[in-house]
């Protein structure tokens, strides 16, 4: 029998079986992006992250909700368009249309529901009115808040104190707060801000309120999975749960799962170091797949230190794998073959995905080792069936290696010295494997001669142009 999926539940800081509401069905929803700019790298794990964890749902679950919404009213949006002179519609229309763009490049599937805050103003103002109806929250000023000490389980999720709360990022102080934690529901709008009619005025939501709103309307008052990047435990995520919790009186989510930070050679993500990495920028450097198992390449719990190194090392693994896929073209593999058990056993702890990536090299080596037809057409449809779930390997092999050919390290990735250095570094992995040590250290020497030094890496050979030496 299948093992069951365990994931880590931030909220008990444990890894638990999931539990559903239906042993037949899960509802997951996702934080998803903020539409003012391109997205960046850091926006792009939980997307390749989370859409790993919905393929793995749908290979156990008959039906599977994923929503993962689009945030296009915010104060940054509104920044936006008034320097351009243009409706928020403008700005958060192109930005989400290329959010698109750049995720189909990562292999991220599209969610099954992709709500938009400006579509659910009616359902956010209903939330607000049963939260005050209930007792949790107050008009102050033209503004609505949520009575943070009108739940006293806040702070179970991120384990915070008061005074470590306060003390938190983006939690402002108001003299029209009865408590210091209040946190806005509605705000009211200037004329030049975008607003909608409320019984309070015209005005706009507050952040926090319109996820829990979106996940009422279209996934119910109980959700199965939560997820979204660490920084949003606090404050977002520790709000939602006390709105959905007080509105309804009932479990707001059962599992709460979140990725950690992403970070550029060593150093936070930030405009002022200018070290930003837009995914589209990235693009242009290497193959969405590429990327896609860069990010993969640590567990999604640990903090990801984006380097030059790791995006080269995931561009050569893929090319090997696709050497070897190219080679059997001519076999046909079965259509329906089910992934690897010991891929699934990975996956399905916490989403183990270097234990995963550990087994997938195994699945190469009996391709590569499968001595007829038929044991090549098994080997290769395992493969294929197992990397599927990661969403890795489904490309036509030689489409993919024209994109791998890395034209920033080959003299030409079309020239015959790019190709023959390819094929010395396939080469040299492929006599490592067979044991051969002097005819590997001989094609080392003939690498290291045409400028480049190989390093022999857990995840296949890295190759580096050669650093020379001053006199």
């Amino acid at each position: 029998m299948s093992p069951t999926i365990r994931l880590h539940n931030t909220l008990t800081r444990s890894k638990e079986p999931l539990r559903t509401e239906r042993p037949d069905r899960v509802t997951m929803y996702v934080c998803g992006p903020t539409v003012y700019n391109y997205a960046h790298i850091g926006n792009a794990r939980p997307a390749v992250v989370f859409d790993l964890l919905s393929r793995l749902l749908r290979h156990d679950y008959r039906e599977v909700i994923y929503a993962r919404n689009f945030t296009d009213v915010d104060d940054k949006i509104n920044a936006a368009a008034a320097a351009g002179g243009l409706p928020i519609s403008a700005v958060t229309d192109r930005y989400i249309a290329a959010y698109h763009e750049d995720m189909q490049a990562l292999g991220v599937l599209t969610p099954d529901l992709e709500p938009r805050v400006t579509e659910h103003i009616p359902a956010i103002i209903e939330f607000i009115q049963t939260l005050i109806a209930r007792g949790h929250a107050y008009v102050e000023q033209g503004h609505v808040l949520f009575h943070v000490p009108s739940y006293p389980a806040y702070g179970q999720l991120s384990g915070r104190r008061t005074e470590d709360m306060l003390a938190g990022a983006r939690v402002e102080v108001a003299p029209y707060k009865r408590d210091p934690l209040d946190f806005v529901l509605w705000k009211p709008s200037t004329l030049d801000q975008p607003g909608w009619e409320s019984p309070w005025g015209r005005g706009r939501p507050g952040w926090h309120i319109e996820c829990s709103a979106m996940i009422g309307q279209h996934l119910g008052h109980t959700i199965d999975i939560h997820g979204g990047g660490q920084d949003l435990i606090f404050p977002h995520h520790e709000n939602e749960i006390a709105q959905g919790t007080c509105a309804h009186g009932v479990l707001y989510c059962r599992t709460w799962v979140h990725n950690s930070f992403v970070t550029v050679d060593g150093q936070k993500m930030s405009k002022s170091l200018g070290n930003v990495l837009l995914v589209r920028d990235l693009l242009a450097q290497a193959p969405g797949e590429a990327i896609r198992l860069a990010l993969l390449s640590t567990h999604y719990r640990r903090p990801l230190d984006w380097t030059a190194q790791r995006l080269l090392a995931a561009r050569q693994t893929l090319t090997r794998y696709y050497e070897s896929l190219s080679r059997v073209a001519h076999v046909a593999a079965p259509q329906q073959a089910e992934p690897d058990p010991a891929v699934l056993e990975s996956l399905k702890n916490d989403l183990n995905v270097p234990g995963a990536l550990t087994r997938l090299r195994v699945l190469l080596t009996q391709l590569d080792d499968a001595d007829t037809d038929s044991q090549r057409a098994h080997a290769k449809s395992v493969l294929l069936a197992s990397s599927g779930i990661l969403g890795l390997l489904q490309q036509a092999p030689q489409t993919a290696l024209a994109a791998l050919r890395p034209a920033a390290l080959m003299p030409s990735a079309q020239s015959s010295d790019g190709i023959r250095i390819e094929t010395l570094v396939v080469e040299r992995e492929q006599v490592r494997r067979n044991r051969d040590f002097v005819k590997a250290d001989a094609l080392r020497e003939e690498l290291e001669a045409a400028g480049f030094m190989v390093e022999d890496t857990p995840e296949g050979p890295l190759l580096r142009p050669a650093v020379k030496e001053h006199a």
